[in-house]
């Protein structure tokens, strides 16, 4: 499986070697110790996520309070996703900033991202679907969005007509979730991640 960092700490993108023959193909798309290797823990799986989307649905951007946060693991089973991923933790160096993986199912790539960390996808295909596994289980009184159009943060998602539910269309900027203390903070959710990797 090979490994890239993103330009955001705490988010890796994870492209697995695919086995393909007569039969078709198989593959490891998600691999515990690897993860582990690179963050120093392990993925605690709480709950896996199936979400089917038509081409141009845009789903996020969201994030949970930490602690303890929502780390994910996601791939696309089926059709092609821009991912992305957003630091919304204030104090970080890459505070505001955003990178993206095309994650398809021809190259199959996952993308992992540590607690704090904000995370939206957009459907580029007719259907996708998305599968994730995340570390906590999904609690709405802790789940948060960022409007995905903000403009300071200036997400291009590749194509036009885009759709989003009402909760993400009217979820706040991120200037506007910070001045509500909203936002997770970049030595908190550091804490918190090393905190993991002592009780691993």
């Amino acid at each position: 499986m090979q490994v890239r960092p993103l330009s955001i700490s705490g988010a890796v993108e994870f492209t697995p070697r695919q086995h393909v023959d007569q039969r078709g193909l198989f593959l490891e798309w998600f691999r515990a110790d690897a993860l582990g290797e690179g963050f120093g823990h392990r993925l605690k799986l709480a709950q896996a996520n199936l979400s089917v989307s038509a081409r141009g649905v845009v789903r996020g951007i969201h994030y949970a309070s930490v602690p303890p946060g929502q780390a994910k693991y996601v791939t696309c089973i089926s059709g092609r996703v821009l991912d992305v991923v957003v630091d919304v933790r204030v104090g970080s160096p890459t505070f505001g900033t955003w990178d993206s993986v095309i994650l398809d199912d021809n190259h199959r790539r996952a993308v992992y991202l540590t607690e704090g960390l904000g995370h939206g996808f957009c459907a580029l295909t007719d259907q996708a679907a998305v599968t994730y596994l995340c570390s906590e289980p999904y609690t709405p009184e802790r789940e948060h969005a960022i409007n995905a159009f903000d403009v300071a943060i200036g997400i291009d998602w590749g194509i036009a007509d885009l759709t989003l539910s009402d909760r993400d269309s009217t979820a706040p900027s991120l200037a506007e979730a910070r001045a509500a203390r909203m936002l997770p903070d970049f030595a908190e959710c550091n804490a918190y991640v090393q905190s993991l990797r002592e009780t691993d």
